[in-house]
């Protein structure tokens, strides 16, 4: 083995470093009452991971590879890391309040040693996910897979003082066992079919066709494609793949729930799409019918179920579901168009979902833990700040212009119609059927607006003054809410990727 190969993996290299850094600051820092530096100094730390790969992919957009092809490194996806470490930053940034703040329903503070695991746990799960983003070789795809769920289910079950995290988590490591057993199956199918397991083939590894060269559609490939498809769908929380998400969600931490809807889900998306794009390019046909059916019943199914919710992180929960939906819609164009939109729509998603958690959180620690959307009646008159951010939030989510999210669905859409068969009209109607849904979000995002602004209240929340941290989550969140939509540069910046 080269080990100067391991120089070609940087941002997985620095994330490595930075999780060897928390953990030796965490274990001799555990008996100090007081760690105000530990937030700021992993803020740092993840900003840095955010202007690393801007600076990466300006200074070149050149792919490179390692370990004989088991690691590939493209501009698309050093664009998607930027992005999901800008996720864990403003979840970091969240976290703050909650890790010192008082546990809901409870006189005890959430213990301070737990800070140092929440941050390298959620390294550990960001590392995962770069190497499920960067592998060439199904075998490093799937480790990075099992790294990023392993700690993720930790930190669902992280809340020591409520018994439905514990549930939660396990609701979450069940599911997530059997779909990556599914996964392996279908994998293994496509391995005896073809021989190897490199998406490009490698002379270095002892196989010189990659199984996007070798894949025919037969019958074991197609079953193959189809378990492979289930158990990242479990990841992305697609129907019919979702029924541990509004379990999940709602047992786990705010703060978790929110990193778990967005970077998450992020990364699993872009892994899918690059490996059906790479990989199972000679059986598209099989799987963009798979992907209409797919989509289609992701976005109606949730957003008839999110009407029916009045628990938010429930509510949150079908939203997310509804979005994957709309995300994996890119993918059906099967084109550098599909890229850019998918990798602009979780950009947007990230902001505009995290602001929503952020304002749920926030309002969680000061109303005695309660996520009720009842609790939000008249919450403008006591809370007008938080009422407007939290509007602006929804609006974005709901693809209301002139906000990001008008302007994400519309590329999404793009992408899925361009370039398109004459004489399929499949796409259309996908389409079709995703727009009209987009209406009926409105009216359920709406419902939230209705309570904060319309709806009266014999005990409405108290005025809530929201520390730093939060601010500056919510402000960061804001402020690419209205940014992302303007500045044509952020999509230009991704196209060139793509």
């Amino acid at each position: 083995m080269n080990y100067s190969e391991f120089f070609k993996m940087v941002p997985e290299a620095i994330l490595v470093a930075i999780l060897i850094i928390v953990f030796i600051a965490d274990f001799i820092t555990s008996k100090k009452q007081d760690r105000k530096w530990f937030n700021p100094l992993m803020m740092f730390f993840l900003a840095l991971m955010c202007g690393f790969h801007v600076g990466h992919h300006a200074g070149s957009l050149d792919t490179v590879t390692a370990f004989g092809g088991m690691y590939v490194e493209t501009a698309a996806a050093n664009v998607m890391k930027a992005i999901l470490s800008l996720g864990t930053l403003i979840v970091v940034v969240m976290s703050r309040t909650w890790l010192y703040g008082k546990e809901a329903n409870s006189h005890q503070l959430v213990s301070k040693t737990n800070e140092g695991e929440f941050y390298m746990l959620v390294i550990s799960t960001l590392l995962g996910m770069y190497m499920m983003i960067s592998a060439g070789h199904f075998l490093m795809f799937y480790l990075g897979l099992e790294m990023a769920s392993v700690p993720m289910a930790c930190l669902v079950a992280l809340d020591k003082f409520r018994n439905n995290s514990a549930e939660a988590a396990a609701k979450y490591i069940l599911t997530a066992v059997f779909s990556s057993g599914v996964m392996l199956f279908g994998i293994s199918f496509l391995y005896g079919a073809t021989g190897t397991l490199s998406f490009y083939g490698s002379t270095s590894l002892g196989h010189t066709v990659g199984l996007g060269d070798a894949l025919t559609a037969t019958p074991m490939t197609i079953m193959g494609l189809v378990f492979f498809f289930s158990g990242l769908g479990f990841k992305i929380s697609l129907v019919p793949f979702h029924f541990w998400t509004a379990d999940t969600y709602q047992g786990a931490p705010t703060v978790v729930t929110a990193y778990l809807s967005v970077v998450s889900k992020g990364a699993a998306a872009f892994a899918l799409m690059t490996i059906l794009m790479k990989v199972f390019a000679p059986m598209v046909e099989y799987w963009q019918y798979l992907l209409y059916i797919v989509v289609a019943l992701s976005i109606t199914i949730a957003n008839l179920f999110a009407i029916r919710q009045s628990e938010l992180k429930r509510f949150m929960a079908f939203s997310s579901i509804s979005q994957a939906g709309y995300i994996m819609l890119a993918v059906i164009g099967d084109n550098a168009l599909g890229v850019t939109a998918l990798s602009y729509y979780v950009l947007v998603y990230v902001v505009a979902n995290l602001a929503v958690f952020a304002v749920i959180s926030v309002v969680e620690q000061n109303n005695g833990g309660a996520t009720e959307m009842s609790a939000y009646n008249g919450f403008y008159k006591t809370n007008p700040k938080l009422s407007l951010l939290m509007t602006l939030a929804l609006f974005s989510l709901a693809g209301i212009p002139p906000f990001a999210g008008m302007f994400s669905k519309f590329f999404v859409f793009m992408a899925a119609l361009e370039p398109r068969e004459s004489g399929n009209f499949l796409p259309y109607l996908v389409v079709f059927i995703a727009l009209i849904n987009t209406v009926v979000s409105l009216y359920y995002y709406l419902l939230i607006v209705k309570a904060m602004y319309i709806k009266d209240s014999d005990n409405p929340l108290p005025t809530i003054k929201s520390d730093a941290h939060t601010r500056l989550a919510l402000i960061i969140c804001t402020i690419g809410i209205v940014a992302f939509g303007v500045v044509s540069g952020v999509y230009h910046w991704i196209y060139a990727a793509a």
